[in-house]
């Protein structure tokens, strides 16, 4: 099935400049110098001091050089060209907002775990931010609950900054957005300039609650235009997955969310070949390179279990997933696994961001908590691995109680 692009549209403003390099390989290691350094003090002394009064000769011009050069337009120019075409998505998931509410002491864990996730994201200079499901603990959040994440949101996602990309396919196709049909920094009423885009999870799935409409608690949210919701399946007999077709500069990311389902009713669906993932046209010349390939970066979102030894018709399965998928992030599994691993079919690769906030005394939740940041241009990403220090730590052991 193709997908067709609606004709593009600006973003509001003007792109705001990231100061990011061009190329995103891993960053090297600063072995040369080290090397340089050893052999300096293999020098004779006389010689270094030759050297020295020569290089201070030099200085002054070499500065002035230098600063001439880095202050050139041309340069500037480039370099913000550069960032124009790298896209910052900071990835987290399971924050279970509202957990243990009531606790004197571990009733704000859950909130001081999301401020830090957006003030990291605001620190880092995200274009967005990437939730993967159970955003709330209960199905029907405490009014407290509720008021405390909404103040929240407000704080860190709503500022007079320009978002510096833009969404170009049809919203109203991969969007929730019951007021205004489109995200919701592109609002004219509102002025968001950090967009998060979430789905549903497991703790916070839609229910009827006194009619016949299915509602999540993430639904009111984004009626409030502090979150994009995306994902949700009204049919499920036949799911048909659109991507959200983003833009910044010459990199397109195509962003396709599955908000949780029952895993067995899936797992059927799945394998009946009931679920079907629209990608781009490619008949359109201008989405591919010279070799008849798509130019989208694809990334994948999804709640549900894994292959963990919980039975096969009870999770996903890595070879379920589509071969021409490049990211995929995978929520509700709590265990912090960020750093990208490859998959068993081998095409894409897999982040497991992992909860912000223990909800299990277990030694998958002892770990470190991390959320990623990653930097995506044309087909290249790389992830950086940030860890969370609010997040209240504990330790498993084991006691053997066996005779000796």
């Amino acid at each position: 099935l193709s997908y067709h692009l609606s004709p593009s549209t600006m973003p509001r403003g003007r792109p705001r400049g990231r100061g990011v390099a061009a190329a995103l390989p891993p960053e090297d290691n600063d072995s040369s110098d080290d090397n340089d350094a050893a052999a300096a003090e293999e020098q004779p002394e006389q010689q270094q001091e030759e050297e020295q009064h020569a290089n201070d000769k030099s200085m002054d011009t070499e500065d002035h050089n230098e600063s001439m050069e880095a202050e050139s337009p041309a340069n500037n120019h480039a370099a913000a060209a550069e960032d124009d075409s790298v896209l910052k998505i900071l990835l987290s998931t399971d924050n279970h907002l509202g957990y243990l509410e009531r606790d004197p002491i571990r009733g704000r864990d859950s909130f001081a775990a999301l401020e830090e996730v957006l003030s990291l994201a605001r620190h880092h200079k995200a274009d967005m931010v990437l939730l993967s499901g159970d955003l709330f603990h209960e199905n029907k959040p405490s009014r407290k609950t509720l008021h405390t994440t909404m103040e929240i949101l407000r704080r860190y996602c709503m500022g007079g900054d320009n978002v510096g990309f833009q969404i170009i396919s049809d919203q109203s196709q991969c969007l929730r957005s019951i007021v205004s049909g489109r995200a919701n920094y592109e609002d004219e009423f509102y002025s968001v300039d950090l967009p998060i885009f979430t789905i549903h999870g497991n703790h916070d799935d839609p229910t009827r609650d006194g009619g016949p409409d299915l509602l999540s608690a993430v639904d009111l949210l984004s009626v409030s235009n502090l979150v994009n919701y995306f994902g949700r399946q009204d049919e499920v007999d036949n799911v048909k997955v659109s991507p959200i077709l983003l833009q910044k500069g010459e990199t397109k990311v195509a962003l396709y969310g599955m908000g949780s389902m029952r895993d067995e009713r899936l797992n059927r669906m799945w394998q009946g070949k009931k679920v079907k993932f629209l990608r781009p046209d490619q008949d359109q010349t201008e989405d591919e390179d010279e070799y008849g390939e798509s130019n989208w970066f694809n990334i994948f979102t999804l709640h549900q279990n894994r292959d963990l030894g919980r039975g096969s018709k009870n999770c996903v399965h890595e070879s379920m997933i589509p071969e021409w998928m490049d990211l995929v992030v995978w929520g509700h599994e709590h265990e912090c696994l960020i750093n990208p691993s490859e998959s068993l079919v081998g095409t894409f690769r897999i982040t497991q961001p992992g909860s912000s906030v223990a909800t299990s005394l277990t030694a998958g939740e002892s770990r470190r908590k991390h959320v990623g940041l990653v930097e995506i241009k044309g087909h290249q990403f790389r992830l950086k691995s940030i860890p969370l220090s609010s997040v209240r730590s504990f330790a498993v052991g084991e006691v053997s109680l066996g005779e000796k």
